[in-house]
């Protein structure tokens, strides 16, 4: 059983102002696996004020200086790797095998990047008369998803860190275990007291308090769409700045000269990664009407591959979802496949065989799908594809498009500069051609309903700055 009854402000660990907790559940099992605080407005305004007071000497602190932290907290995390994987892979249900490549990975090497990228930025310059100065926007609240949790958070604490931000973290409850794991690293690396504040609780009542608390002065949030409203409403009564990165209905666009073989594997494992719990899920696969047997063969064969089992096995290739709440979710989509007359070719909303009592669902697959259905069109977040036939390219365009999101999608084909064209055409954030690898200095981020501002490399940290001139005489 782990026990947080504390939270880190102003570089202590402090009781919370009251003695609510939150029950954090194994999504293996389904049994509870540790408590931690659920902290309140008093809190928030303690974390608030301790990162207000520490910005000016955080800002002013040598951009090389930060980047020595920096650098300190990704070596911490590394050492703590194995600790950080069953963690995450306890909280969220990613495979431990991958739990460590993906959701600690990513994060020591994102701390690592910025490090490198504060020592190298060019924080100045001058234009004409004028010197252009990049400063830090001031105080950042950082809210979080559970299901890249570590993740997530390192792609707004690092570069926020090495803008000369100070930050105050509200991890999400279902996965913040990690979270305070972070917050040790950084109290270990020695960072000033009140650069980094971490307050766990709920979204409504933590999540509010900082999203308007006149100390802080921009958030930055990854979760769901309808959140995200709700925090632009909020700071706009402020005229606070936002970044938000938000849900995703992905399209993988299957060209008819495709190797149809490898892009339908590709778009199953960008389905089902992390059971399907990923905002850039490839969850709509567009194939040409003469290769629709085929293609849907080909995915119920690529899902009977996907395993279900023990997240903590090294063998699970499919963990659980990571919550009751989102498992119910899950299959109340599944369940509304059919009642829409799509044709369920692999998987359905019943219990799977002989897994332990996590939050599981079978791998899914949908023929025959309409765009205009509710599986098409609303982010589900578990392992359930759609394949949806189209006629021509110009359609397959339409259909990519034809969705409120707009953060990731890919194209598949064996002419490169005509997959680079379809790409061109389709309105999302990142398109994968042909398989492309995950590059994290490229800027992430979506269209439409999936959110404004960028995270990852050059571009991540420049959310987190403002402009200024100095205009010179002579």
């Amino acid at each position: 059983m782990l026990t947080r009854d504390k939270l880190f402000i102003g570089g202590q660990w402090v009781a919370p102002a009251a003695k609510e907790t939150i029950e954090v559940h194994s999504a293996g099992t389904g049994e509870v696996m540790g408590k931690v605080p659920a902290g309140g407005e008093r809190d928030m305004d303690a974390a608030a004020a301790a990162a207000h007071a520490a910005l000016p000497a955080w800002s002013a602190l040598p951009a090389e200086r930060r980047a020595e932290f920096l650098q300190k907290i990704s070596d911490g995390l590394k050492a703590r790797a194995d600790e950080l994987a069953k963690t995450i892979a306890q909280e969220v249900g990613m495979p431990i095998k991958l739990a460590g490549r993906i959701q600690v990975g990513l994060p020591v090497a994102n701390f690592a990047n910025y490090a490198k990228i504060a020592r190298e930025f060019k924080f100045e310059e001058r234009v004409g008369n004028s010197v252009v100065v990049k400063e830090p926007v001031g105080v950042v609240g950082a809210i979080t998803p559970w299901n890249y949790p570590l993740h997530q958070i390192a792609l707004k604490v690092a570069p926020a860190l090495a803008a000369g931000c100070t930050v105050v973290l509200k991890p999400s409850e279902v996965a913040p275990f990690n979270a305070f794991i972070l917050a040790e690293v950084i109290e270990a690396a020695g960072l000033p007291k009140g650069v980094f504040n971490l307050v766990t609780g709920l979204g409504p009542v933590v999540g509010e308090a900082l999203v308007k608390h006149s100390r802080v002065d921009m958030i930055s949030f990854t979760g769901s769409t309808r959140a995200g409203k709700r925090i632009s409403e909020v700071a706009a009564q402020q005229v606070k700045r936002v970044a938000l990165e938000l849900g995703g209905k992905s399209a993988s666009v299957i060209l008819e000269d495709a190797d149809l073989a490898a892009a339908v594997k590709g778009t199953v494992n960008g389905c089902y990664l992390n059971s399907g719990q990923t905002c850039t899920a490839l969850t709509r696969m567009l194939v040409p009407a003469s290769k629709y047997d085929e293609a849907a063969k080909l995915a119920v064969e690529a899902a009977k591959g996907f395993t279900l089992g023990d997240p903590l096995q090294e063998t699970t290739r499919l963990g659980p979802l990571s919550s009751q709440a989102q498992l119910e979710r899950v299959r109340s989509y599944i369940k509304k496949g059919i009642d829409e007359g799509a044709e369920l070719l692999a998987g359905g909303a019943d219990q799977p065989d002989g897994v332990p009592g996590g939050y599981f669902v079978k791998p899914t697959i949908f023929g025959k799908v309409k765009n205009s259905m509710t599986i098409a069109q609303e982010e589900i977040f578990g392992p359930v594809l759609s394949i949806i036939s189209y006629k021509d390219e110009d359609e397959a365009v339409r259909i990519a498009n034809d969705s409120p999101y707009g953060l990731a999608g890919a194209v598949w084909s064996k002419d490169d500069a005509r997959a680079q064209n379809v790409a061109r055409r389709i309105r999302a954030g990142q398109i994968d051609v042909n398989g492309g690898a995950f590059n994290m200095n490229a800027p992430f981020g979506g269209f439409k309903q999936s959110g404004h501002g960028r995270e990852a490399g050059v571009y991540g940290l420049e959310e987190f700055l403002e402009l200024k001139s100095l205009q010179l005489k002579g």
